[in-house]
């Protein structure tokens, strides 16, 4: 068996800058009153030696393990299938990994998971939670507040519980819903159908609310709930049809649902745009530039949403945030949607 070189020390660092011990830790674990050529000769002795820091030592000086658990209360499925949760993890991602600080993915299948993040979280395991695609009937704001763990949500709560010091990060879905049935009223559409996404998430709420703002006398039968997934999307749209075949236009909750109305649509003869105007939500350009249109959607910034709210988390973990330039931690971020015109309406 090979023998591994022992792990370079801070006795060893110290030894190489000429420095004490006490001085090294201060530098390696970014604490104050260290001059600036000390703190040079200590950062060169690391590079050549190859220091790597003990976290879990450090841990114990710092108190911050430099980890964030993002938490997704979807079942495995669902994530790795949604190219919005990509999107949005790797904005995460690109945050947590300029600030030197670890991506902990925890996924909900079902309630006993529920238990087991709260327990996790609760362990003092990672210094924060980033939680998205909640639903309002979900036990995790309880579990995470019972923890408390600094936490920044994805998307507007929808709990009824207290919200004092909720910060959370979305978009305007209401507003962009607007812009989206606008557009159709334009091309002259007046029988705009509506799919909307899981009304247990406020996403979906939003966007609905959004249509009914512009559609105030709609028809009830042209709304019909899916669930945010292509196959809720051609269920969907088979319902619409049956129940309103002479339907001219439809409004689908996000892309990958206009995804599937689009295939329903096609088999069933009508020509898009010609026919039958479609306007997705997302823009998620694996889907929105793919479908047979390619699909006019409301464009929302996912990957920017992640990122944001990485940030958001950090600053209110930084107790130097001031000192370094960053500024006092925001509230909660409402970002713009843009509606973008392509071939289906």
């Amino acid at each position: 068996m090979t023998e591994t070189a022992p792990r370079p020390t801070l006795e060893a660092v110290a030894a190489r800058a000429g420095v004490s011990r006490a001085t090294v830790s201060r530098v390696v674990n970014g604490g104050d009153g260290v001059r600036e050529p000390l703190v040079a000769r200590v950062r060169k002795a690391v590079e050549e030696l190859g220091y790597v820091p003990n976290q879990a030592a450090r841990s114990l000086v710092t108190r911050r393990h430099d980890a964030v658990a993002v938490v997704v209360a979807e079942p495995e499925t669902r994530v790795f299938a949604d190219p919005f949760f990509a999107l949005q993890l790797r904005g995460i991602s690109k945050e947590l990994t300029a600030h030197d600080n670890q991506l902990v993915l925890l996924l909900t299948e079902g309630r006993d998971d529920h238990a087991r993040v709260g327990r996790y979280l609760a362990g003092g395991h990672v210094d924060g939670a980033l939680v998205f695609s909640l639903h309002l009937d979900d036990p995790l704001p309880e579990l995470i507040q019972r923890a408390g763990v600094p936490t920044v949500f994805g998307g507007r709560p929808g709990w009824s519980g207290d919200r004092r010091g909720v910060v959370y990060v979305d978009s305007d879905n209401r507003g962009g819903a607007r812009d989206a049935v606008r557009h159709l009223v334009g091309l002259g559409r007046s029988r705009i159908a509506h799919i909307a996404g899981a009304l247990d998430q406020t996403s979906a709420v939003d966007r609905l609310d959004g249509y009914r703002d512009v559609m105030v006398d709609a028809d009830p039968r042209l709304i019909v709930e899916g669930d945010f997934t292509p196959a809720g999307g051609e269920r969907a749209m088979r319902e619409l049809l049956a129940r309103c075949p002479d339907l001219d236009a439809v409004f689908a909750g996000n892309d990958l649902t206009a995804s599937g109305a689009l295939r329903v649509l096609r088999e069933s003869g009508r020509r898009v745009p010609e026919d039958v105007a479609v306007v997705g939500f997302d823009d998620m350009l694996p889907v929105a530039e793919q479908t047979d249109p390619p699909l006019t959607t409301v464009r929302q910034d996912i990957e920017e949403m992640g990122r944001l709210m990485a940030l958001l988390l950090l600053r209110g973990l930084d107790r130097h945030a001031a000192q370094q330039g960053i500024g006092p931690a925001p509230s909660s971020v409402v970002l713009p949607t843009t509606l973008v015109r392509r071939a289906s309406a």
